[in-house]
């Protein structure tokens, strides 16, 4: 008896004739149930979580209690032409609205030239918890306040930002005047 070549053993195994896979055909379509039933809630509610809570809600840690974000242009550039106190980590620039309103209100600025985005969120940040910090008890009552990030403000160490938050304040409250590089006669 003659043995089958290698190549045509391969072909048998391969080959699609309907003589040679029949089996095929009485596969199942149907496909198996799932072994846990899906998760629909109770008649009565989920149990596990209070539906009604009867708390009030809490203010969010990051809000700061009388501080409100300066989002339009134009109040940015009104702080411009205020006080402004230059720190190694950031300059303040505070400018009064004398609209009668007491609210505080804090504008964040970090432009490309500080690094990527990466860098620009984390240097905004760290302006944000000073601010949330620092500026309700020592801030300037109705006024606009705006925080430009420097360069050396991401390096520098948070405690370092905060006193120089607080040296920049006391020298805002102390100045008499707006600019006095700007003050004086034009020649």
């Amino acid at each position: 008896m003659r043995q089958p070549n290698e190549a045509v053993l391969w072909a048998a195994l391969f080959h699609s004739d309907d003589q040679v896979m029949s089996d095929e055909a009485d596969l199942s379509t149907e496909q198996p149930r799932a072994c846990t039933p899906p998760r629909l809630p109770l008649a009565h509610g989920d149990a596990g979580r209070p539906q009604c809570d009867s708390r009030p809600p809490q203010p969010r840690p990051q809000e700061a209690v009388g501080l409100i974000t300066l989002t339009r242009r134009a109040d940015f550039l009104a702080a411009n032409g205020g006080k402004r106190a230059p720190m190694p980590g950031f300059v303040l620039l505070v400018r009064a609205r004398d609209d009668g309103d007491p609210a505080m209100r804090i504008g964040y600025t970090v432009t490309r030239k500080i690094g990527g985005a990466v860098v620009r969120n984390r240097m905004k940040r760290r302006l944000r918890a000073l601010a949330r910090e620092l500026l309700p008890e020592s801030g300037v009552q109705g006024a606009d306040h705006v925080l430009i990030g420097r360069a050396g403000g991401i390096e520098r160490d948070f405690a370092t930002l905060r006193g120089e938050l607080v040296k920049a304040l006391g020298k805002i409250a102390k100045s008499p005047q707006a600019h006095p590089q700007r003050d004086r006669p034009q020649a």
